[in-house]
């Protein structure tokens, strides 16, 4: 199946990938990115990770994407063709995240939050905003053109199977430790042991923060996040160990939470004037009494991934302190068996997927 004629679209090449049809079964499907522009780069993919983002918006979670829609915001691979302002980047070994666009004049843009720009692109079901038109395709595919002030040279010492998390689980856990001066003299919790908690302990320990400590309902992961670098192990299941920890912690990053999640005990590890940082996105409304935050002056804030500075710093920070995600890499030929993989749970902790490019690169 192809797509119909677009003006902004470039009829003389064909892109394919893993397109969602409304339900968890991806099929191949192919389709003409837009032309090239003279700030366009195009990146044969040669990894691209799953991120529960992925997943909900295949199933729907998010509300319903068009048909079809190729999805993947954690994109790595070399860029083959640029237009005529990055003709000097063809062959780099590159990542690309979830933003692919932004204005660049905007308070946010100068202020180096691209991610916040009214006019940005994000990388799946989304248009290009610059006035050259084109719609915006993921990275469950061959290949993908975006513009090329939003990919990432990949640093030499991580690989490239490794860097593809980093581009989105990497960024979206690093970037508010940073903004809220994680460090000596802290102590940052993390909610959630999974694909971005495990990145968030990484950063936290590396970044020498007094204390770390990994919240989970699941003592299995007690172990493993002691390997990653924390200093101490809450169960939320536990009413002894929460009470222990009430009222303890500067910073908790939100990575995960149960459905039915007690907010108010959670925001209760909070210490006086700390935050709660939200990084996932519960399905339904909180409901959380006002005087939790006022009586203390606790506040939860939101983060979403992070700029293009911040990007780069993060790639910088994981090169020089070897902090890599723990990964398991399957062939994008088996782009469904590694989605339900992931919808399971079973991963430890991220899944990236690899094309026919990995093998060349």
């Amino acid at each position: 199946m192809m797509s119909t004629f677009k003006p902004s679209e470039d009829h003389s090449v064909t892109f394919t990938g893993w397109a969602s049809t409304g339900t968890p079964n991806l099929k191949p499907w192919g389709y003409h990115p837009r032309p090239l522009g003279p700030k366009d780069v195009e990146i044969e993919i040669s990894h691209c990770g799953i991120c529960g983002t992925d997943i909900h918006c295949i199933t729907g979670a998010f509300g319903a994407l068009p048909e079809p829609e190729i999805v993947g915001h954690e994109i790595v691979g070399k860029i083959v063709a640029a237009g005529a302002e990055f003709q000097n980047r063809i062959g780099e070994h590159v990542g690309v995240g979830a933003v692919v666009d932004a204005c660049g004049d905007c308070k946010d843009c100068t202020a180096r939050n691209e991610q916040l720009c009214s006019k940005k692109s994000f990388i799946f079901n989304d248009t290009f905003k610059d006035g050259h038109g084109g719609k915006t395709y993921g990275g469950f595919a061959d290949r993908v053109r975006v513009h090329g002030d939003f990919v990432y040279k990949i640093p030499e010492n991580i690989s490239l199977a490794e860097a593809a998390p980093l581009l989105c689980a990497g960024v979206t856990t690093f970037a508010p430790l940073i903004q809220h001066q994680a460090g000596p003299g802290k102590s940052i919790g993390v909610i959630g042991i999974g694909g971005l908690g495990h990145m968030a302990i990484q950063w936290a320990a590396a970044m020498k923060c007094d204390e770390v400590v990994a919240i989970s309902s699941s003592d299995s992961k007690r172990e493993e996040s002691k390997k990653l670098g924390a200093t101490k192990f809450i169960d939320s299941k536990n009413p002894e160990d929460m009470k222990a920890a009430a009222q303890s912690m500067d910073i908790i990053l939100c990575t995960s939470f149960a459905k039915d999640a007690d907010w108010a005990a959670l925001l209760n590890l909070v210490a006086n004037n700390g935050k709660m940082v939200l990084l996932g996105l519960p399905e339904a409304p909180l409901s959380i009494e006002a005087g939790a935050f006022v009586f203390r002056q606790v506040s939860m804030v939101g983060s979403l991934i992070g700029g293009k500075k911040m990007t780069g710093d993060m790639l910088d920070f994981a090169a020089k302190h070897n902090i890599r995600p723990w990964i398991e890499t399957m062939p994008m030929s088996d782009c469904n068996a590694a989605v339900k993989h992931v919808m399971e749970g079973r991963p430890r902790y991220r899944v990236v997927m690899e094309t026919g490019a990995a093998v060349r690169a």
